[in-house]
């Protein structure tokens, strides 16, 4: 029996099909899920021909340093952005052997929302070494932070599902 729901595991089972009929390997890049996505993907049996790692960058300081955020980009944009999103998902791509990597970067909750950027706003990010990028921002709202995180993973594997069908 998987931790994940039924249709997190449909997900996961697609991409890793999508994946290894392509030869494609993944890498993830995660704040906000904090290991949600290697998670659901390494769930499914055989996972390891399609997965490479995952990194959980949940400080700014594990961002700079694992994935090469920059720290003006930090400064400039916050953590919480579109900019710090694609720098995670190049990161974890050229840092790992990926032929694609996926990252997120978001807020939860309960705490740390504010005005501009709300609880449940969470910035998605796709990157192939054949040039392909994805960026969703999301605003899911005020869900909690379990079901903002199953938000979160979900857009996450329907990315990698797209980024495929795009090659």
């Amino acid at each position: 029996m998987s931790v994940f729901p039924a249709e997190i595991e449909d997900l996961a089972r697609q991409v890793y099909t999508d994946f290894k009929a392509r030869s494609w390997i993944i890498s993830t890049a995660e704040s906000c899920t904090g290991g949600l996505i290697a998670g659901a993907l390494t769930e499914v049996a055989g996972s390891s021909a399609v997965v490479d790692r995952g990194f959980v960058t949940y400080t700014n300081q594990a961002k700079m340093d694992m994935l090469g955020v920059s720290p003006a980009t930090l400064a400039k944009y916050g953590a919480v952005s579109k900019e710090t999103a694609l720098q995670m998902a190049q990161g974890g791509l050229f840092r790992s052997s990926a032929t694609v990597a996926v990252a997120v970067t978001g807020i939860a909750g309960p705490d740390g929302g504010s005005v501009e950027k709300p609880v449940g706003l969470v910035h998605l990010a796709a990157q192939g070494r054949v040039g392909l990028i994805l960026h969703r921002e999301m605003r899911y709202g005020d869900l909690g932070r379990s079901e903002i995180r199953l938000a979160t993973l979900k857009t996450a594997l329907e990315m990698l599902i797209e980024i495929a069908a795009q090659a």
